[in-house]
């Protein structure tokens, strides 16, 4: 089910992927090279709500306006805030999260608009060869606990180069789009559903745990 969204800055849509007894909506955006058919998002969409999560794709209102280009960050920001109230109309907590430029929107925001936790799916820790332009304080800044999951070999940023104590997934040999060598073994398939198993995980309520009060 798909339904637009009105923001300042264009109207968004959300696309839902409901469980059957939710107790959790996870918020998923896009990156700026692409939508929501990322095969990272549609795993989770596809795998999640049988473990009690409802998924909510999102797309910018560039994207659905026909856009290529991807505006600045702050009105990726504004958009994402924006809309944050109808990802939690049906009254359950919400992790925000998305790839690449949307788990940057993602952890900037999270604070401010309540989110319970963020999942930061192949997040562009610096861009590729420029180590020293990092976006670590996005993550350390975020304010909710963050998992990341990341390629071996994302030119992005791999998982040895994040700030220590970071909460991290690696997916094996995968790179920014998870995608794997025939080298690995495995298919991107395999590579992403071992990923979002681990993500459900994540998310199962527990003591301490990010969708546990307390």
């Amino acid at each position: 089910m798909s339904r637009t969204v009105d923001t300042p800055v264009g109207q968004a849509r959300i696309t839902w992927h409901a469980a059957a007894d939710a107790r959790a909506v996870l918020a998923l955006g896009h990156g700026a090279g692409g939508g929501i058919e990322a095969p990272d998002l549609r795993a989770l969409a596809d795998a999640l709500p049988a473990f009690g999560v409802t998924v909510a794709l999102v797309e910018q209102p560039w994207r659905v306006a026909g856009k290529k280009v991807a505006p600045a960050p702050r009105t990726l920001d504004i958009a994402w805030t924006a809309l944050w109230p109808a990802l939690t109309r049906p009254g359950l907590p919400v992790v925000a999260g998305g790839r690449s430029a949307g788990a940057r929107v993602a952890c900037r925001t999270a604070l401010g608009i309540g989110a319970r936790a963020v999942l930061a799916l192949s997040f562009p820790l610096h861009p590729p060869g420029k180590p020293e332009r990092s976006r670590a304080g996005e993550l350390t800044g975020a304010g909710v606990p963050v998992l990341v999951v990341q390629g071996g070999r994302d030119p992005f940023g791999r998982p040895a180069e994040f700030p220590a104590g970071t909460e991290i997934i690696e997916v094996p040999d995968a790179d920014h789009g998870f995608a794997v060598p025939k080298r690995a073994g495995v298919s991107q398939q395999e590579a992403l559903a071992a990923a979002v198993a681990r993500i459900a995980g994540w998310l199962e309520p527990r003591p301490g745990g990010v969708l546990t009060e307390g």
